[in-house]
C-alpha cells in the first residue's frame, strides 16, 4: 500500500472529481461540485495562501483537505484546515498525513492558531484531541425533505412596503447585497473575527461563486432598501444549501428571514430540488427555531476545534 499527499490540480478533472467524491462521502449534507472546487482554488485571494491537498492510496483519491490563512481576520495568525477521509478508507493514516502537511504549510506562512471542523463522533473527536486540538463550539447540520409537498409553510402575505426580489435583480449593482451580507455576517457567532470590508473580494469569491444560484437567492426589500436575504447554493441537480440567511440590524424581529427563506425554498422545490440543507451554531437559537418552523431536522453535528502552532 502506497499512501501519498499532494496538491490538487484545479485543471485536472480527475482531481476535482476525486475531491468531490471524498467530500460527498464524508459530509453528504454539504453541496460541492468539481466546478466549485476548481473555482475556489484558482480564484483564492493571494493572502489566503490556500492549498487543496489530496491523499492518494495506490493512485486512488481517498482523502482531501483545504488549508489557508484567515487573511481578513482582525487577529493576525489565524488559519484553518479540515481534512476529509472517505469512510471506506479510514484508519489508513491519510488523515494524519493530510493534517501534518497542512499544519507545516500554515506554520511556514506565519499561522499561530489553526481551526478545524470535526464531526461530532467519538472516533473523529478522539483523532483531533490526540493531535492537540481542543473543542470550542458545536454546530448542527439540518435537512429538509423538499420532495414532500406538505413540508413547507404556506406563503404569507407581504407586509406593506415590503417586496421580494432575487439576487439576479441586483446583477447591475450587487453592492446593496454585499452591505447586508457584511452586516449580518459581523453578528454571526465565530471563532475568527473578520474585517468584512473588501467589496471586490466579495464579488470575486461570493457573488461569482459557481454554487450561488442567484435566481433562487431571495432578497427582502423594505422601504426601498435591502433588509434581509438568503443565499441559495445548489449542485444543479437535487441538492440545495442555505449558504447564508441574514437580516440587517434595523429590520430584525419582523420575520424577514422567514420570508426570504420560505420564498427561496418554495421556488427551489418548484425547480426540482428534493433535499435542502443548512447549518447553524448550536447556540444560535433564533435561526434554529426558524429552521424548525420550516421542518428542518438535525441530521449531523460538528464541533469546531483549535490548536496553537509554534
Amino acid at each position: 500500500m502506497t499512501l501519498i499527499v499532494r496538491d490538487l490540480v484545479p485543471t485536472d478533472a480527475a482531481d476535482t472529481q476525486g475531491w468531490v467524491r471524498v467530500r460527498r462521502a464524508a459530509v453528504p449534507f454539504m453541496v460541492t461540485t468539481p466546478e466549485s472546487v476548481a473555482f475556489e482554488l484558482s480564484t483564492a485571494h493571494p493572502d489566503k495562501k490556500m492549498r487543496m491537498l489530496l491523499a492518494e492510496e495506490d493512485g486512488e483519491v481517498i482523502g482531501a483537505a483545504t488549508a489557508g490563512i484567515a487573511y481578513d481576520s482582525t487577529e493576525p495568525g489565524q488559519s484553518y484546515v479540515t481534512p476529509y477521509i472517505h469512510p471506506d478508507h479510514r484508519g489508513h493514516g491519510a488523515g494524519s498525513l493530510l493534517l501534518r502537511a497542512a499544519e507545516e504549510h500554515l506554520s511556514a506562512e506565519g499561522a499561530t492558531a489553526v481551526y478545524a471542523w470535526v464531526l461530532d463522533a467519538p472516533e473523529s473527536r478522539a483523532f483531533a484531541e490526540k493531535r492537540g486540538y481542543r473543542p470550542t463550539r458545536p454546530l448542527h447540520f439540518q435537512r429538509l425533505d423538499l420532495a414532500n409537498g406538505d413540508a413547507l409553510p404556506a406563503r404569507q402575505p407581504l407586509p406593506v412596503g415590503v417586496e421580494l426580489r432575487t439576487a439576479a435583480d441586483f446583477l447591475d449593482d450587487p453592492r446593496p447585497v454585499f452591505e447586508a451580507d457584511a452586516e449580518a455576517t459581523a453578528d454571526e457567532p465565530s471563532d475568527i473575527s473578520t474585517d468584512f470590508a473588501d467589496y471586490d473580494d466579495w464579488v470575486n469569491h461570493t457573488w461569482n461563486h459557481p454554487l450561488l444560484d442567484r435566481g433562487l437567492s431571495t432578497i427582502v426589500v423594505a422601504e426601498g432598501r435591502v433588509a434581509a436575504f438568503t443565499a441559495a447554493q445548489t449542485d444543479g441537480l437535487t441538492r440545495y444549501w442555505s449558504g447564508m440567511t441574514g437580516t440587517v440590524r434595523a429590520h430584525r424581529g419582523r420575520g424577514f428571514a422567514k420570508l426570504a427563506k420560505n420564498d427561496s425554498l418554495h421556488r427551489a422545490r418548484a425547480a426540482g430540488y428534493t433535499e435542502a440543507y443548512t447549518s447553524n451554531d448550536a447556540d444560535n437559537q433564533p435561526m434554529l427555531a426558524v429552521n424548525r418552523w420550516f421542518g428542518y431536522e438535525i441530521c449531523a453535528s460538528e464541533v469546531r476545534h483549535v490548536r496553537k502552532l509554534g
